[in-house]
């Protein structure tokens, strides 16, 4: 790559002595490549993370794996947070209009996107015309720093920043701007106060744990978990489950808890699975709410019955990704409840950035709900 000199408004950087350095997806089951490269020009309003920790999510997996598509050569990993290091000039405001200074401990959207199209004036931004996500872009010679598992990310105009505390430790602050935010988009989008409410969450993955959490803490007076596998179940008490439904993978039929899956007032779905969605939709109560979100792969067609929507006042809406309002709520939550739930023990393993391909099939292999990917190269490359 040739040799970019760049100055910002508030940091001088030589880029003869400061690289870049990332790991870069090249295909399905690929390993992944160490590649340099020299930091970018920044331009108005664009922001230098150096990334602190990145968490691996599960859509990173179906894309390393060859489950879903994804462009290609790519910096993979979303989940990131870190400090600044560069500011383009004219300065960086945060979200609430704070003017944010080097060495700020940040997060940021999974996107960015021009607040003045159509679909954003819609109320949608996530799905706006020429949207950049981070962790999902082809990288180029002058587009590189674009994804979580590398040094830095290169911040472009348009990307709404979020100061972080430092109360929050790296493992639980990576996740919030995918996992936490998702489910406050989703809480949001239901139009149904959860306070409470009976409320049914399918799947105990890393969603539905956060949003067992978010409902909890809303007020919810009951909270369903349904999932295939019984020490999930167990484990989603910890973080405000009260009642649980076990299905049978191989038929997807209620084993245990069919007496609690009724009069569901909000259904979260986070499975994704044809099957379980129909299942759903028959334990909504009048007026009920089924919320999917975890449909993001390619899947079979859902049947359901027109007149039992019509007659039972039933609403179903879907999600993909989340709107500015939603990643500040999901700070303010974990910023307040960090402590109420052993959040820190979802990353159940670390590596360090060169090790990502270890990292990567570790994740696909284990039961742990994410990996971190660290920068601190005084810690040992691999933590269980």
């Amino acid at each position: 790559m040739r040799n970019l000199n760049v100055q910002s408004s508030t940091l001088k950087i030589d880029r003869n002595e400061d690289l870049a350095h990332a790991m870069v997806f090249t295909g399905p089951n690929t390993p992944f490549e160490l590649k340099d490269s020299f930091l970018p020009i920044l331009q108005e309003e664009e922001v230098l993370v150096k990334i602190e920790y990145t968490t691996i999510c599960t859509s990173d997996l179906h894309t390393y794996f060859g489950r879903r598509t994804s462009p290609m050569p790519s910096i993979l990993g979303h989940e990131i947070m870190g400090t600044i290091e560069a500011i383009g000039s004219g300065g960086k405001r945060d979200y609430s209009g704070k003017l944010l200074t080097i060495g700020d401990r940040i997060t940021w959207m999974v996107y960015a996107f021009d607040p003045c199209c159509d679909n954003a004036q819609k109320g949608y931004p996530q799905k706006s015309e020429n949207l950049y996500k981070y962790g999902h872009q082809k990288i180029s010679e002058n587009d590189m720093l674009n994804g979580g598992f590398a040094s830095h990310c290169h911040l472009k105009k348009g990307t709404e920043l979020f100061l972080l505390s430092n109360e929050i430790s790296n493992p639980i602050a990576a996740p919030i701007n995918c996992t936490h935010a998702t489910i406050s988009g989703v809480i949001r989008i239901s139009a149904k106060n959860p306070v409470n409410k009976t409320c049914l969450v399918v799947g105990a993955g890393m969603l539905g744990l956060s949003a067992c959490a978010q409902l909890k803490t809303l007020g919810a007076s009951k909270i369903i978990v349904m999932d295939i596998d019984a020490s999930r179940l167990t484990y989603a008490k910890k973080f405000g489950a009260t009642h649980a439904v076990l299905l049978d993978q191989s038929t997807g039929k209620i084993t245990v808890g069919a007496e609690h899956f009724q009069d569901i007032d909000l259904a979260i779905e986070t499975s994704g699975n044809p099957k379980t969605i129909e299942l759903t939709l028959s334990g909504l109560a009048i007026g009920g709410v089924l919320t999917l979100v975890g449909s993001i792969f390619k899947q079979d067609d859902i049947s359901i019955n027109a007149e039992n929507i019509v007659r039972n006042l039933l609403t179903i809406r879907g999600l993909h990704n989340y709107i500015p309002e939603d990643l500040k709520n999901a700070i303010d939550f974990i910023e307040k409840h960090h402590s109420a739930y052993p959040f820190q023990e979802l990353v159940g393993a670390e590596f360090q950035l060169e090790d990502l391909t270890q990292a990567f099939e570790y994740a696909n292999r284990s039961e742990v709900f994410r990996v971190g990917i660290t920068q601190n190269s005084n810690s040992s490359s691999f933590n269980i």
